[in-house]
């Protein structure tokens, strides 16, 4: 039996999406708690399947095709098969973004207008190397009431099949094609053709890939491009915590979005920071490059214009020495990617300042930039980070994938009753109250 086509898959999925909408929220917790034991079943299966895309990983490594950091982001491990169990059910224990009222306005006696949550329809994502995003999406369209396609990165493709065939599985009682997994790269192109059948695109990957897919679709794209992230010491910082939230930030792991590529010291404690900073680094194996201000304090690699705007994804680091606040701001507004921006200081106006000026998605005040996630939000997981501003911004959990609709209860009311020579006044009151189809039907 051949493979269904591209767009028999979107077209499966466009109609799940519809029923997908309308089923009950009891029905898609237990469908995702069923999905996590299905994946603690099979996780023998899975790592089998993991150990062959890691192997090939490994090969082209070794022929420099591949770099350690993507290697590092597609290995699975039974601890990492357990977190992931972890996400999906906290994704099921999340409230239900179906249906909720977000606003209920009172037009005129017996015509009340409310603005409900629903979800998008059809969201397609195409996602780097980590096989541990298929769940995650996954779990998150299917809690949000959407059909998803999904395509991960050819280097994943083993364990991508195998966990897109036990989420399948698991989901029987589900309406039929409301996950879809896509392969091949031609596949895409063809996707991105189809605009009237999928309602949202969510790249992950390089800015170029980013910009590839926003170029080539008239489908909404939810972008997510590099994380370029910087802490900031301040002058007023506590320097043993601000050494301890540094090394996390890029040490804890280092081949994800959210970690520090950029750290910034003020001058005016760069010379008490930096030696004890640089060594605690070193001991990490983690590579470092400094401006000139930086390679007077400690013997370190020269930092390059390039550096400043390159996202390592690997045990790298460029330093800077500045002289102000004003200069940290500057140049974290110049050179960052709107992800998620650090400042260590014990002064609560100086981090005030800081964090209303800075143009990111996250801004943190002593604390690692490695808290930038979704699960650790509190939103279950997340399908991506968005650096855009439009529609959502940062992690985006189940409230960056629903979207929303008005509904209007009134009892044969007239739009000649407001218009025209005395015309009746509305009230437009707004009010507490959930909507109930027919809630002004008894009145």
């Amino acid at each position: 039996m051949s493979e269904p086509s591209t767009e028999a898959k979107v077209d499966a999925a466009e109609s799940a999406a519809l029923d997908l909408a309308n089923v009950s929220d009891e029905a898609r917790s237990d469908a995702l708690h069923a999905i996590a034991d299905a994946i603690e079943d099979a996780e023998a299966e899975i790592l089998a399947a993991n150990e062959k895309d890691v192997e090939a990983g490994e090969e082209k490594l070794e022929a420099g095709e591949y770099s350690q950091a993507l290697v590092d982001r597609l290995k699975l491990s039974p601890s990492k098969l357990e977190s992931i169990t972890e996400m999906v059910r906290s994704v099921a224990d999340q409230r239900d973004p179906l249906g909720e009222t977000l606003e209920a306005r009172r037009l005129d006696d017996g015509l009340e207008l409310y603005k409900v949550g629903v979800p998008i329809g059809v969201v397609a994502t195409v996602f780097e190397s980590r096989p541990d995003a298929l769940v995650q999406i996954a779990a998150l369209s299917l809690k949000s009431g959407n059909a998803a396609i999904l395509k991960g990165g050819s280097e994943a493709s083993h364990s991508n099949r195998v966990l897109y065939e036990v989420i399948r599985d698991a989901t029987e009682g589900m309406p039929e094609g409301w996950a879809q997994l896509i392969e091949a790269r031609e596949d895409v192109d063809r996707l991105l053709e189809m605009d009237e059948s999928v309602d949202l695109v969510m790249p992950r990957g390089s800015s170029a890939f980013v910009q590839y897919i926003q170029d080539n679709t008239k489908i909404p794209v939810l972008g997510h491009t590099e994380g370029v992230c910087h802490v900031y010491v301040d002058s007023e910082a506590d320097l043993e915590m601000a050494a301890d939230v540094a090394y996390d930030a890029k040490v804890q792991y280092p081949a994800v979005c959210n970690a520090v590529e950029t750290l910034l010291v003020h001058e005016a404690v760069a010379e008490d920071f930096l030696p004890g900073m640089v060594e605690r680094y070193a001991d990490a194996g983690v590579e470092l490059r400094g401006d000139e201000r930086v390679r007077d304090v400690v013997d370190v690699d020269a930092a390059s214009e390039a550096d400043w705007t390159q996202e390592y994804g690997d045990l790298v680091l460029s330093m800077k020495v500045v002289d102000s606040l004003d200069a940290a701001v500057s140049h974290v507004n110049a050179n960052g990617s709107k992800h998620t921006e650090s400042i260590l200081t014990e002064d609560a106006e100086r981090a005030g300042d800081f964090m209303r000026r800075i143009d990111a998605a996250s801004v943190f005040h002593n604390a690692s930039t490695r808290f930038a996630d979704g699960y650790r939000y509190g939103l279950g997981a997340e399908v991506g980070i968005s650096t855009g501003k439009i529609h959502a911004r940062g992690p985006v959990g189940l409230d960056g994938l629903t979207t929303y609709k008005y509904y209007l209860e009134g009892d044969g009311h007239l739009v000649a009753s407001y218009a025209g020579e005395n015309p009746k006044p509305f009230l437009h009151e707004e009010f507490d109250g959930e909507w109930v189809p027919g809630r002004l039907a008894d009145r």
